[in-house]
């Protein structure tokens, strides 16, 4: 199968990911500086989610740069994925509401690393269908980046139970590990081009 209508697909989900995203930012109830103080919460949360979702929008875009096909079972660990990056705004209206509290914030680490297997499952899958030598199997590697997130984040979910900050500290430690886009894939993409 083509893999076009999967990005597309992927692509739309993701754009109303974000707008439901920011359709939780209330404006403040005056024109002063003062009156975004209490918002605080809601504008640390929301960034912190939309770069999240960018970061996982724009590495599944040079991802599906070096994949040739798809098949069922991508499509199916695609959605694993999306299903799980829908969930980001449920849960970052959880911590908005309620001021980072602590089952709140444990669940946002729940929902990231759900999101960050489901997209390690997307990566073995596309390496098993393109085989060992492909370009995605060349760029990817061991995923070492991948595999420490998903330990960082399960070490943050137990301990939003002793310290919420904390754990945000924590998840806000793998979005900046992944703000950079992997070099390798770009140089793999980079070499696509070229040939």
């Amino acid at each position: 199968m083509r893999k076009s209508r999967l990005e597309a697909f992927s692509d739309g989900v993701i754009a109303v990911i974000i707008t439901i995203m920011v359709l939780e930012l209330k404006v403040p109830p005056g024109p002063e500086w003062k009156d975004l103080a209490p918002l605080a919460p809601v504008l640390l949360s929301y960034v912190l989610s939309f770069v999240f979702v960018g970061i996982y929008w724009n590495n599944h875009h040079h991802l599906m740069q070096l994949v040739a096909q798809v098949n069922g079972g991508i499509l199916w660990a695609n959605l694993h994925l999306l299903f799980w990056l829908s969930l980001i705004p449920f849960a970052n209206g959880w911590i908005s509401a309620d001021h980072f509290a602590t089952l709140p914030i444990a669940l946002y680490g729940v929902v990231l690393l759900c999101s960050g297997i489901a997209y390690y499952i997307l990566e073995r899958l596309l390496i098993r269908l393109h085989g060992g030598d492909s370009a995605v199997a060349k760029a990817l590697g061991r995923d070492r980046k991948g595999q420490l997130s998903l330990v960082v984040y399960a070490t943050a979910i137990p301990l939003a139970f002793v310290n919420p900050w904390l754990a945000f500290g924590l998840y806000t430690v793998v979005a900046l590990m992944w703000l950079c886009p992997d070099p390798r894939v770009e140089r793999s993409v980079a070499n696509r081009r070229e040939s």
